[in-house]
C-alpha cells in the first residue's frame, strides 16, 4: 500500500484504540429475536457497558443493530463476524461505529483499509499478525483467545510485535478477565458472559445489568 492508502487506516486505528480503551469489556451479542435488541442493549448500558458488538451470526443482525442505534442512543455499535468484503460494506452503510472479524483474508485486510472503518482483524498467530499489520492494523483481535494459547502465547507475541494492541476474545469470563486486562498489550477484552443466552431467551434484563455492574466494578481496578 502506498502513503495514501494507509492514510484512512492509521485515522480508523486511532479511534478504535481510545474507543476499545475506553470500553475495557466489549459483549459480543448473538440476537435470535429481533425483539430482543432493544432491551438488551438498556441492559448493557444500565450496567455501564455501553461499546456492544453486533455479530453477523443471525438473519436479524442487521435490523437489530439498527434498533439498537436507533433506540439507544448511549451506546456505541460495532458490528462483528465481519467474513469479507460485502459484510464489511454493510456494517459501514449501517452506520456502525467499528467492525471486528474472527480472522482476516487479504482481500476483507484490502477492503478494510480502503473503507476507513475502525477495524479489527482476527489473529490466532504470527503469521497472520504480519498479514494484518502490513496493512496497517496494529491493534487486532486475538481469537480463540484462550484455545489459542491463552496468556503465554500472547506474551510470547509481543516480544517481536512490541507494538501490537489486542483484544482477546474466545474463553474469557468473569473469571479471568482482570488478568487479560493486567497485561500491557491488552487494550480490552470481549466475550458473550456479560449476556448468557439463557437470559436473552428469558429476557432476565435485571440479571444481565447486575452482571455488568458486577463486571466493570471488579476490572475497574486492572
Amino acid at each position: 500500500m502506498n502513503i495514501a492508502s494507509k492514510q484512512p487506516v492509521q485515522n480508523a486505528r486511532e479511534t478504535l484504540a481510545v474507543l476499545m480503551g475506553s470500553a475495557c469489556v466489549i459483549p459480543v451479542l448473538t440476537i435470535e429475536r429481533l425483539e430482543d435488541a432493544v432491551p438488551l442493549a438498556k441492559a448493557l448500558v444500565a450496567g455501564g457497558v455501553r461499546v456492544l458488538e453486533v455479530t453477523l451470526r443471525t438473519p436479524v443482525a442487521i435490523e437489530a443493530a439498527t434498533a439498537i442505534m436507533a433506540e439507544v442512543p448511549e451506546a456505541t455499535v460495532g458490528i462483528g463476524t465481519i467474513l469479507n468484503a460485502d459484510d464489511l460494506a454493510r456494517a459501514e452503510a449501517l452506520g456502525a461505529k467499528f467492525g471486528i472479524s474472527p480472522g482476516a483474508t487479504p482481500d476483507l485486510l484490502k477492503a478494510a483499509a480502503a473503507s476507513g472503518l475502525p477495524f479489527a482483524p482476527g489473529i490466532a498467530t504470527a503469521s497472520e499478525l504480519m498479514q494484518a499489520l502490513a496493512y496497517g492494523f496494529n491493534l487486532v483481535k486475538f481469537f480463540p483467545a484462550e484455545q489459542s494459547g491463552g496468556i503465554k502465547a500472547l506474551r510470547a507475541l509481543a516480544g517481536p510485535f512490541p507494538d501490537a494492541r489486542f483484544c482477546p476474545t474466545g474463553g474469557i469470563g468473569e473469571t479471568n478477565a482482570a488478568s487479560w486486562l493486567g497485561e500491557p498489550n491488552v487494550v480490552a477484552v470481549g466475550g458473550s458472559w456479560l449476556c448468557p443466552a439463557a437470559d436473552i431467551r428469558a429476557g432476565n434484563w435485571a440479571g444481565i445489568t447486575a452482571i455488568c455492574n458486577r463486571t466493570m466494578k471488579s476490572l475497574k481496578p486492572a
